[in-house]
């Protein structure tokens, strides 16, 4: 019930992104000239985005679970909770994951919604809206992924089984302090793994690994929305994760971590030498 509930209210909040976007930033990509004043505006930085359809998706999953689960917390990117409990049933929400990238019709951002039960994610989903691909999971039944044309395939993570074939995904903060510790840890990684890739997504990050599109996938300072559903459903597909709390905040800057299994011992251990699991607040 209640993964169908995620992949129901993703799903839907996935369709008002897609056609909302040509509305606000016209049809091509690239930020239109004539966009409203009042459409785009900074939160932690200037380089950190809103737009006002992240705030109009985030009222369209919480109007949507207020409905099919009036009882339960909700914690979401921007309007946040009520309270900083993690007690009982909280839905975590992220309307756009990948805002830089719809800003400028880069396709890769995604609607992001789990339910957690005491802190640890049960059910998932994660709606690439461009590709229009539905990841999904449930605790301990595995993770799927549904096309635009219905047809579902069960994910498994890559069997790489040597770091220095690792394809690794990474994302950057939007503090130029953080930023500059994180450049100086990917110099590092670099020469020791295949190559890597900077998607602008964390949860697509995280459903590529679970696909085996990339090996691992490590960030710091993200936020339980970012991998409250993209973390278990790489889980379900067999990856090793490294999450923070469930109640963390991105100013605390712990590192998630998302590996196929053959190389999780390894990698971790190359991330370790890089002081890349240590923290970078910010």
């Amino acid at each position: 019930m209640l993964h169908e509930v995620a992949v129901r209210v993703a799903t839907r909040a996935a369709e008002h992104v897609r056609l909302r976007r040509p509305e606000v930033f016209g049809g091509g990509a690239g930020v239109s000239e004539s966009t409203g004043d009042n459409a785009v505006q900074s939160k932690s930085t200037p380089t950190d985005p809103v737009t006002v359809v992240d705030t109009e998706t985030e009222r369209v999953l919480r109007e949507m679970l207020a409905e099919l689960r009036p009882q339960d917390a909700i914690l979401g990117e921007e309007e946040g909770a009520e309270d900083d409990s993690v007690d009982g049933v909280r839905w975590v929400l992220d309307p756009i994951d990948g805002t830089v990238n719809f800003m400028y019709g880069i396709p890769a951002y995604a609607v992001s919604v789990a339910v957690q039960i005491d802190g640890a994610s049960v059910a998932g989903a994660v709606v690439d809206v461009a590709r229009e691909l539905v990841y999904s999971a449930a605790l301990g039944r595995g993770a799927t992924v549904q096309r635009a044309d219905g047809t579902r395939e069960r994910l498994a993570c890559s069997a790489v089984t040597d770091v220095s074939m690792t394809l690794l995904a990474t994302g950057f903060g939007y503090g130029s302090r953080r930023r500059a510790v994180q450049g100086a840890i990917i110099s590092e990684l670099l020469p020791q793994v295949r190559d890597i890739r900077r998607i602008g997504s964390a949860a697509l990050d995280l459903c590529m690994v679970a696909s085996g599109v990339v090996d691992a996938h490590f960030e710091h300072g993200l936020s339980p929305w970012d991998w409250a559903a993209g973390a278990l459903i790489a889980a379900e597909a067999g990856a090793v994760v490294k999450l923070p709390a469930a109640n963390s905040t991105s100013a605390q800057g712990a590192a998630t971590v998302a590996m196929a299994p053959g190389i999780s011992d390894a990698f971790l251990a190359v991330l370790r030498s890089a002081g890349a699991l240590d923290p970078i607040p910010g």
